[in-house]
């Protein structure tokens, strides 16, 4: 029989312990997870990762959310340990406060500053006092290590009184960690690479000899630039594009170019289907270059150990600029790799740098150094179980 530790009143296998594995808790814990869809689906695909984690994790989790429709496409298999419930109205909270049997969870997650209706703040207090997360964007800038881990007092509505804590995600250890599942490597050690690329409903098989490239953007003005340079360059690339923003973007940029929908010259553009979030995992593992946006990408491309390009949020005041450079800095990209975002996310106006096969070298051995580093670090659901343990 395993030996077990004790912290905090949870009893924990030694495996537990060791950063990078999962934490095995002897009685499951509920969660109750609250997120909003704003303009994008980038929180719901975090939400609905960590959901899912913790179920493999054992936990039991309700996911409540205002538009699961994504979900469809998204995570379209249902996941065991995984109830997707409708962000609750007033009528659904005077039900569940009518109802002996509903119970609040032992976590309530409140998700990138969506507030938690007061009726449930209500529910909240009328038993044992949840743990109460409040979990924050992704971001390498200095005040996540300071911040993290922080208690926030209520002051008032009817939750007065109990305490959230802040929770943030990050790349260093000091902070919360990135969402990375158990067996993500072993997944990725067997992936097929020729196998996948074969089943993709594309247009035209892909060339043995062309450069893949993924494109999942918001709207960079730099695009047009960029196929007008994959067009002419000397090597044959395939850009395979994601449904949404992106594909309306290249339909855009293509008709400014006056250039066929499916490419000229030495590119060749190929549209993908909706991919799931397992699928768009593949799609990553198997190009030589990804254009990736948002939170859960981002992380995704960094597990990818592939190179990448980030099209962070743009937000009004340019807050994002300063954000940017502290990603920079914190995992020490490569000047080159930092220009080609710089013009990427229009920070700089300078024309799109022509990256060679010798960058693409150096860009794919920052990005298998970068993953195995971040990879020994323990990941977002080990260290929220923990930190729930000792907030319990």
């Amino acid at each position: 029989m395993p030996v077990l530790w004790t912290i905090c009143g949870v009893k924990l296998s030694p495996s537990a312990l060791t950063p990078g594995t999962p934490t095995m808790i002897t009685t499951a814990l509920t969660w109750d997870i609250f997120c909003r869809v704003i303009d994008n689906h980038g929180d719901l695909g975090v939400c609905w990762r960590l959901s899912a984690d913790l179920a493999q994790r054992g936990q039991s989790v309700r996911l409540w959310v205002d538009d699961a429709s994504a979900l469809a496409w998204m995570a379209p298999q249902n996941y065991t340990g995984v109830e997707v419930r409708t962000w609750p109205n007033d009528a659904a909270l005077q039900a569940f406060a009518q109802d002996p049997a509903f119970a609040v969870g032992n976590v309530v997650v409140e998700a990138f500053g969506c507030e938690l209706p007061e009726a449930f703040q209500a529910l909240m207090v009328r038993g044992t006092v949840p743990v109460w997360i409040n979990l924050e964007y992704l971001s390498a800038e200095a005040y996540v290590a300071r911040s993290h881990g922080l208690a926030s007092p209520v002051m008032s509505g009817p939750a007065r009184g109990t305490t959230k804590w802040f929770y943030f995600p990050g790349f260093t250890p000091d902070t919360g960690g990135l969402l990375r599942e158990p067996h993500l490597q072993n997944r990725q050690a067997a992936f097929d690479r020729a196998a996948w690329l074969k089943a993709l409903p594309l247009d035209k098989p892909i060339g043995a000899h062309e450069q893949l490239i993924s494109l999942f953007c918001y709207e960079p003005v730099a695009l047009p630039e960029v196929l007008q340079g994959l067009s002419q360059a000397d090597q044959s690339t395939r850009l395979l594009v994601t449904q949404g923003r992106p594909s309306a973007a290249v339909a855009a940029a293509t008709q400014a170019l006056n250039m066929p929908t499916h490419g000229t010259g030495r590119l060749h553009i190929s549209q993908l289907p909706y991919l799931s979030q397992t699928e768009f995992d593949h799609l990553l593992w198997a190009c030589d270059l990804n254009f990736v946006r948002g939170e859960d990408s981002l992380v995704r491309a960094l597990w990818a150990g592939k190179p990448f390009v980030w099209h962070i949020y743009p937000q009004d005041d340019l807050a994002h600029h300063d954000k940017l450079q502290a990603f920079y800095q914190a995992l020490q990209i490569p000047q080159t790799l930092q220009q080609v975002h710089n013009v990427w996310n229009g920070r700089s106006e300078a024309e799109r740098p022509a990256w060679t096969p010798s960058d693409l070298a150096v860009w794919q051995a920052w990005s298998t150094r970068t993953q195995q580093l971040l990879q020994t670090q323990s990941d977002l659901s080990t260290q929220l179980i923990g930190f729930v343990a000792q907030k319990r």
